[in-house]
């Protein structure tokens, strides 16, 4: 090829790279993948903060409820007063739209005045529900006097969506599919 063939060659490849015909579609292709991410991430986001919002209700509702509750009965296997708690934290989650992963038909293991319960019948992400009612937690106030609590925390399995869009611009992307949110309430026991 002369020099003349390739600097007419060059001048023609310049010019058709001067047209802008349907260079709105190119733009637009590449963009939105990148636009989908970011509305993905922020609605994940969203829905992971509104999940947290409503598992510390939850729990605030169940150990306030527990701290009203007597304490004569906790020397049972399983107590009515733990399972009531139980069976209102079940009531809030199914009441807000969160899949309850079958708590409400959980048996609890118990270590002392600790009760544990686990449920995994059609969690998000396969993950794992765990609530903990303690209704023996102590501590020493400043003036030496031993207050009686009721401690209940949960962990709730949350399922990112965010980890399935990212592989669409990054192949080898690898994201956590699910994250444990995990809240805790704390009430002095009334009686």
């Amino acid at each position: 090829m002369s020099q003349e063939q390739l600097m007419n060659w060059v001048a023609h490849l310049w010019r058709y790279c001067k047209q802008t015909q349907a260079s709105q579609i190119a733009e637009f292709a590449i963009s939105l993948p990148l636009l989908a991410v970011v509305v993905i991430g922020i609605t994940d986001f969203g829905s992971a903060f509104d999940l947290k919002y409503k598992l510390s209700n939850a729990v605030r509702e169940g150990a306030r409820f527990a701290s009203r509750q007597s304490t004569s009965d906790l020397t049972n296997a399983t107590p009515a007063s733990v399972t009531a708690v139980r069976d209102l934290i079940d009531s809030y989650l199914v009441g807000d739209h969160v899949s309850d992963c079958g708590l409400a038909t959980a048996s609890p293991a118990q270590a002392g005045l600790v009760w544990t319960y686990t449920a995994n019948t059609r969690c998000p992400g396969g993950g794992t529900l765990t609530l903990i009612v303690d209704r023996g937690k102590t501590f020493q106030t400043t003036g030496g006097a031993t207050v009686e609590t009721t401690r209940v925390s949960i962990s709730y399995p949350f399922q990112w969506r965010f980890s399935s869009v990212i592989r669409v611009l990054i192949r080898t992307a690898r994201y956590l599919r699910v994250t444990y949110i995990r809240n805790e309430s704390v009430m002095q026991n009334l009686n």
